[in-house]
């Protein structure tokens, strides 16, 4: 078969951090905890075959701590604080070796008392994770912590706008709910893998990573060494979903490997996953008051996010899930306090929407329950709420380029929602980008054509298309004359890091200047940033918490079994702004890939946990949606404006799609307050009903 041309992914020609090899590589294992919480008293590798080299506690006493937003982890735990922790690790000449060598690893323990849930983890006489706060991690991707000394909060985020007590007890009506959402995998398709090298006191890490310069910087940290003398080479993913955002294996493999002299390579297998990064696990709960006409006047969310036994992206989370709850509506008084808490689970960290999922479904469900509480259409109470051009949000920052009201009507068209609203249900969202944020890029001049330096990642998002064909436009040639290599520390120029739906839309403005840096310099090279500026205080929620908003919405069309509980989604319907579509194949797939993780979310996938540890970490026990599983018709809108700026939209489509399909049930007078919403459930709520 002639595979000229095809793609790489389709050949099997593709190569992944999992395929990397050096000359003399050794294979890595490790030894996890089976605890929830204890205390390592000894590690005993003397009954270890010959030719295997083992990494304990006493070989990384000088390496420092790490951690993206807050510095609480070490390369070993000398406290398992969840069940899976690596304690000690083990290399030997190939895998099978390493494993059975780790198998063989005695560790002595006293256990610790454990807490499993976020809000009893911040009730008096909780088992405390950690004696002590952490030290803010103070680089790029960091923010300032809040932690509540003496509890198990991380880090506490609050908005406050206007006098919302004040207004809610002077509401025509209040209504209050609480929801929650479950911990959930990945599950992409490529498992974590790191390959690490020292070479003359430098050192090389090949790793599936969505952030190489955060990555090198927190290894710089561990290994007490300047960032030039560590190089990170970031190989196209085979997924990740915000899985392998961050030091995951990094820092233990790189020990490992210092330890051995030798290139160590480490690769998870399906189990190992669970207990490497989940999402947060969220309870919210939603009060809001309008007048009688509808009007909204003051809403208060509290939301306690389970960050587990680590705090890794927790605080950035929990802010974001703290802002994306208000909606994108004109409330004149607003109070959230959303808490990042320490438990002995898994740690949790970015997940394909970064927490706006959470707090969409427990905000957009509670709309409804307010419309039913009004009398009022779901759709008329959205409509005249909603911000416009202006209009200033909770945060304080005065909106621009926005289209809610566009993409809440092109959903509730494409399932005729005006038409009969019964077993419809409706969800609008905003989500805000990382911020602030910096991109740079360089293109360099070729006898053929030309080469793109970007340190964004490529995970099948398809963001080296998206570059070539910037580039191409840009630089007047075709898409195949320009390379976009794999990211490298050594040779791209920085990037904050691939997450938050920022790359096209960062990368694309960088590459306009370096670009025009290429034509008014030497014509070889040129180098181009863009630098977003913003944040916010996280003491009043005040600032600028997006630099442009993602903007979208999901509408839904269900039927229900009331025998068996079996929810059949008829018609599932997404609408996102995407300001100009630059690879219009990529950016479909972008929303069907989330409308489907959407409804994974919504009807199937949750972690299910006994005394800490993961029962159902395969393939087989954990449920994503299947072919059978997608609804019988799916269509999204890509809404654009002539002069847009690019809109990120990897993720925009997912946050809508629980909410759409809750409000749809609700619309059968089925109230459900839990993902997933599972048969049991739905027969529930038959029964209340």
């Amino acid at each position: 078969m002639n595979v000229a041309g095809l793609d790489a992914r389709v050949t099997g020609a593709q190569r992944y951090a999992c395929d990397a090899e050096r000359p003399g590589m050794l294979h890595a294992a490790f030894v996890r905890s089976p605890h929830a919480h204890a205390r390592v008293r000894a590690v005993d590798v003397s009954g270890l075959p010959d030719g295997c080299v083992t990494l304990t506690g006493a070989d990384v006493e000088d390496l420092g701590a790490y951690g993206c937003q807050v510095k609480d982890q070490l390369v070993l735990a000398d406290v398992a604080r969840f069940a899976g922790d690596i304690v000690a690790a083990v290399a030997a000449p190939t895998r099978a070796a390493a494993r059975a060598a780790a198998a063989l690893v005695e560790v002595e323990w006293d256990e610790l008392p454990a807490v499993f849930d976020p809000v009893e983890a911040v009730a008096p006489g909780a088992p405390a994770l950690h004696e002590q706060s952490g030290a803010s991690a103070h680089d790029a991707v960091s923010i300032d912590v809040r932690p509540i000394e003496g509890s198990n909060v991380c880090h506490r985020f609050l908005i406050r706008h206007g006098d919302a007590a004040a207004a809610m007890a002077q509401a025509d009506v209040v209504v209050e709910e609480a929801f929650r959402t479950p911990s959930a995998a990945h599950m992409a398709l490529e498992p974590h893998a790191t390959l690490a090298e020292w070479n003359d006191e430098r050192l090389t890490v090949w790793t599936a990573t969505q952030t190489p310069y955060n990555v090198r910087s927190d290894l710089a940290g561990v290994f007490r060494l300047p960032e030039e003398r560590i190089r990170i080479v970031a190989p196209p993913m085979g997924g990740s979903f915000g899985a392998k955002t961050f030091v995951r294996l990094e820092a233990v493999v790189a020990a490992l490997a210092r330890k051995a002299g030798a290139p160590v390579k480490a690769v998870l297998d399906r189990a190992e996953e669970f207990a490497t990064l989940n999402r947060h696990p969220a309870t919210v709960r939603v009060r809001i008051g309008a007048r009688r006409d509808g009007t909204l006047v003051a809403k208060e969310l509290d939301c306690w996010v389970d960050t587990g036994a680590y705090a890794d992206c927790g605080p950035g989370v929990a802010t974001k899930l703290g802002y994306a709850g208000v909606g994108p509506y004109r409330i004149p008084n607003v109070r959230v306090d959303s808490l990042a808490i320490y438990t002995n689970l898994p740690p949790n960290g970015a997940y394909r929407g970064y927490g706006a999922m959470q707090s969409v479904w427990a905000s957009e469900r509670t709309m409804d329950v307010l419309a039913e509480a009004l009398g009022m259409s779901p759709l008329e109470l959205r409509r005249r709420n909603l911000l416009r051009d202006g209009d200033r949000f909770a945060t304080g920052e005065v909106m621009h380029d926005v289209h809610f009201e566009e993409c809440l009507q092109a959903a509730a068209d494409a399932v005729g929602y005006e038409d009969d609203p019964r077993g419809k249900g409706l969800c609008v969202l905003l989500k805000g980008m990382q911020t602030p944020s910096r991109a740079q890029i360089s293109v360099e001049r070729t006898p053929i054509g030309y080469v793109i330096r970007s340190a964004s990642c490529e995970m099948g998002q398809g963001i080296r298309r998206s570059l070539r064909l910037m580039g191409a436009e840009m630089l007047g040639c075709e898409p195949g004359q320009i390379e976009v290599p794999d990211p490298d520390t050594d040779s791209s120029p920085y990037d904050t890091r691939t997450t938050s739906s920022r790359s096209t839309h960062m990368m694309g403005r960088a590459l306009e200047r370096a670009v025009a840096d290429l034509r008014v310099g030497d014509g070889e090279r040129g180098v181009g940033e863009i630098v977003n500026e913003g944040g916010l205080d996280p003491d009043t929620g005040q600032g600028v918490a997006s630099s442009h908003w993602h903007q979208g919405a999901a509408a839904a069309h269900v039927t229900v079994d009331e025998q068996t509980g079996a929810v059949r989604v008829e018609h599932l319907h997404a609408s996102v702004y995407a300001g100009r579509v630059v690879n219009r194949e990529g950016a479909e797939l972008q929303n069907e890939g989330s409308m489907i993780m959407g409804l994974g979310t919504a009807l199937l996938e949750r972690i299910a946990f006994a005394d800490g540890q993961v029962s159902n970490a395969n393939f087989s026990d954990y449920n994503i949606p299947a072919a059978a599983d997608l609804p019988v018709r799916m269509t999204h809108d890509l809404i654009e404006r002539e002069g847009a700026e690019v809109h990120g939209l990897g993720e925009t489509a997912l946050p809508p799609v629980p909410a759409a399909i809750g409000n749809a049930l609700h619309s059968l007078g089925l109230h459900v307050t839990e993902l997933p919403i599972t048969p049991e459930a739905v027969l529930e709520a038959v029964d209340r009903r």
